[in-house]
C-alpha cells in the first residue's frame, strides 16, 4: 500500500499524542470503521463528547486519515504487518498500532462484504467489429488522404442481459497504439496468473 503526503501527514496526526489522546484515539478508529459501514454514524464524532478537548481540524484530519487506511487496507487485504509498517513511518507507538490493528481486523469481514456490494464490475468484451474509412477530404481540408479505422467494441456488464456498444474511431497511428497497450496488458495479467 502506497498514500500520498497528505494521507501520511493526516495518519501523522492520528498517531501523534499531541493532538489525539491515548483514551480517544480507540474510540476514533471505532468510529471511522462505524463510518464506512454506514453512512448514519458518520458525523458520529462531531457528537461525540470525548472529544471535546481535541482540536477539531486535527479531528478531521486524523479521522480522514484513518479511513483511508482502513478503506485501502481492506481493499489490498493487507496484513497487519504491513499495516503495521505504515504506522510506523507514522511515527505511531507500538500499543497504538496494536490497539489499530485489534479494532481493524474485528470490522475487517464487515467492510469487505460492503467494499464487494459498492459499484459495478467493469464491462467485459465480447466482440469487435471495425470498419476501414479512407478520407479523401473533410469540411476543413480539400485533401485529407488518410485512413480511419471504425471500431465498435460490444460489451457485456454483469447483471445485463443486453450486450452496449462502444464506438471510437482512429487513425492507424492510435490503432497501433491501442493494440500495443493491449498486448503489455496481457503480459502482465499472464504474470500475474503464474505468481
Amino acid at each position: 500500500m502506497e498514500f500520498g503526503s497528505s494521507v501520511l501527514e493526516e495518519l501523522s496526526i492520528a498517531g501523534d499524542t499531541a493532538h489525539i489522546s491515548d483514551q480517544c484515539f480507540n474510540i476514533l478508529v471505532t468510529h471511522a470503521c462505524q463510518g464506512l459501514l454506514a453512512a448514519s454514524n458518520r458525523d458520529d464524532i462531531a457528537n461525540d463528547t470525548s472529544f471535546k478537548d481535541t482540536d477539531k481540524g486535527s479531528l478531521k484530519s486524523a479521522y480522514s486519515g484513518l479511513v483511508t487506511l482502513i478503506t485501502e487496507a481492506t481493499k489490498w487485504d493487507a496484513e497487519p504487518s504491513s499495516i503495521g509498517a505504515v504506522l510506523e513511518e507514522c511515527k505511531f507507538t507500538i500499543d497504538r498500532i496494536n490497539s489499530f490493528n485489534n479494532i481493524y481486523l474485528a470490522k475487517k469481514p464487515l467492510i469487505q462484504i460492503l467494499l464487494g456490494s459498492i459499484g459495478k464490475s467493469p464491462p467485459h468484451i465480447v466482440d469487435v467489429d471495425w470498419r476501414l474509412d479512407y478520407y479523401i477530404k473533410n469540411n476543413h481540408l480539400d485533401k485529407v488522404n488518410q485512413p480511419v479505422y471504425l471500431i465498435t467494441l460490444k460489451t457485456e456488464i454483469p447483471g445485463n442481459s443486453e450486450l452496449q456498444e462502444i464506438q471510437f474511431s482512429c487513425s492507424m497511428e492510435q490503432l497501433q497504439d491501442l493494440v500495443g497497450k493491449l498486448k503489455d496488458s496481457t503480459k502482465c495479467l499472464e504474470k500475474i496468473g503464474q505468481m
